[in-house]
């Protein structure tokens, strides 16, 4: 019989090594297979929740916020495309990327979660922001990536209008820095233990394989 799993996968849609923990994670459970059942449920986590919706360049907004300098930036960038072409994820980084507010995108996934739909749509916004490099605060923008997710766009046009879900999703926002999430992505598995960051595959399917055997540890990664 296959044991139950809940990952509640913390993450910003403006984040790209949220889409390297996240493929990496499907990879872990297709690997494990029919031994768990898993129900992923994306919880929001705005990197920048100040951020003004004509958003920043990229690569300015990075320097500003961490101090880092074009070396360590492009070498950052390399990392991550090769990660994400390992993983079947394609960043199309240039010198005009920027870094769009994620708010109405948190909105939208938290009703795709009601329609059976939240992991279709968090795959089309990352493509919408990485691959595309189009604007997540664009109203139109997340209509068709919800239609790329199997949503109906009007009812994606009705929620985004009409402003629905801001409280809970400022709620839960609250609840999950309330528990100590300061840091993207956060992986949380039955409530109990955590890994952090874009790990690699072997990472998450060796956790799985020891929550489900019953050896795992309290230890947090």
């Amino acid at each position: 019989m296959a044991t139950p799993l809940r990952i509640d996968f913390v993450s910003d849609v403006a984040c790209p090594w949220c889409v390297i923990g996240l493929r990496s994670l499907l990879t872990a459970i297709e690997s494990v297979g029919d031994d768990v059942d898993v129900e992923i449920r994306f919880q929001p986590f705005e990197l920048n929740p100040d951020m003004p919706p004509e958003g920043e360049n990229t690569f300015e907004h990075v320097q500003k916020k961490y101090g880092s300098n074009e070396e360590r930036s492009a070498a950052s960038r390399k990392a991550l495309k090769d990660s994400g072409e390992a993983l079947g994820f394609t960043f199309n980084y240039g010198p005009k990327s920027r870094i769009w507010n994620t708010f109405d995108a948190h909105r939208l996934l938290h009703w795709a979660a009601q329609e059976g739909k939240q992991l279709e749509l968090k795959e089309a916004l990352f493509k919408a922001n990485f691959t595309d490099q189009l604007s997540t605060s664009d109203h139109e923008v997340l209509v068709r990536a919800a239609t790329e997710a199997g949503l109906d766009a009007r009812k994606a046009r009705a929620v985004l209008t009409n402003g629905d879900f801001a409280g809970e999703v400022r709620k839960d926002e609250e609840l999950w820095r309330n528990r100590g999430i300061n840091a993207v992505p956060s992986v949380i598995f039955n409530q109990r233990w955590m890994i952090q960051g874009g790990q690699p595959p072997e990472v998450f399917e060796n956790a799985i394989r020891q929550i489900i055997a019953g050896t795992a540890t309290e230890a947090r990664a």
